[in-house]
């Protein structure tokens, strides 16, 4: 065999292993899903007899037993919802004004708080729940809507602070200078120019942030400990603990999906966003 005819062949054997790879990765993580979803649709007794079956007879009635039965997910999910929306704006509203203003403004000081926010990432939440236990307690904000937000924004904002940094680092300081001769405040110009240029940043940190608050469990355990006031995976939590007694399965794996839609569903939405935002910055940094 000729050198050349060996060059020609190790591009196509390298495409061929890359897909092989890829394909292989495909199967591991869209089979679990497949079988959760049609485990959802079985009983317990179909479950115990033959795992990796299907169902014989869909039992939708496991997904009502989980949203309103002894599951009461329908309650946490709402939980969820209105604390993961509200601390989702928040975030992203204060993490772009603090991330602007340290990255477009030069004043002294400016990179070490920027650093401060950053190193905010390298500290273990584990370490601090006891203190900010205490700390919630004493402020009158254990079981509040109002303190499990407040605790969400200060915990998420070193990782959105860091997203954002590259973005508004490279986003042209020409057309700051442009909006602001033309009467423009700096604060018009930070909402009505900056903003929207930053926007694939934006989706990024916004959907990352979504995710994690969406299936946060240790500070919604320890701050959240009235049963009505419980987040999803709280809930999910406590439903799988009361499976040792009940061994209701089927209701267990239609509340895991239940759980598992809205992230599902929100990355299908912006996975464009995310891939472009990603791309935007990688190039810009």
């Amino acid at each position: 065999m000729s050198v050349a005819s060996r060059r020609r062949r190790l591009p196509r054997l390298n495409v061929l292993l890359t897909q092989g790879a890829l394909s292989l990765y495909s199967v591991l993580i869209v089979f679990p899903l497949a079988w959760m979803s049609y485990t959802a649709l079985k009983s317990s007794v179909e479950i115990f007899q033959n795992a990796w079956s299907l169902p014989e007879t869909p039992h939708w009635e496991n997904f009502a037993t989980a949203w309103g039965g002894g599951g009461n997910l329908g309650r946490y999910f709402g939980n969820s919802a209105l604390v993961t929306s509200i601390s989702l704006v928040l975030i992203l509203a204060t993490a772009s004004m603090a991330t602007y203003g340290l990255t477009r403004f030069r004043f002294r000081g400016a990179a070490f708080l920027l650093n401060v926010f950053i190193a905010g990432m390298m500290f273990p939440i584990f370490l601090g729940i006891v203190p900010l236990y205490l700390l919630m307690s004493q402020w009158g904000l254990n079981d509040t809507y109002q303190g499990l937000i407040l605790v969400y924004i200060a915990y998420s904002l070193p990782f959105t602070v860091f997203v954002l940094s590259g973005f508004f680092r490279a986003l042209p300081e020409e057309l700051a200078e442009a909006s602001m001769l033309d009467g423009c405040t700096r604060f018009g110009t930070f909402w009505r120019v900056m903003m929207p240029l930053a926007k694939p940043g934006l989706a990024v940190a916004g959907v990352f942030n979504f995710i994690g608050l969406w299936n946060e469990y240790p500070l919604a355990l320890v701050l959240m400990t009235e049963r009505n006031l419980r987040t999803l995976p709280v809930g999910i939590a406590s439903m799988a603990m009361r499976q040792q007694y009940d061994a209701d399965w089927g209701a267990l794996f239609a509340g895991l999906l239940i759980v598992l839609a809205p992230t599902m569903a929100v990355y299908l939405l912006f996975q464009r966003h995310i891939a472009a935002g990603l791309t935007a910055g990688a190039l810009k940094g």
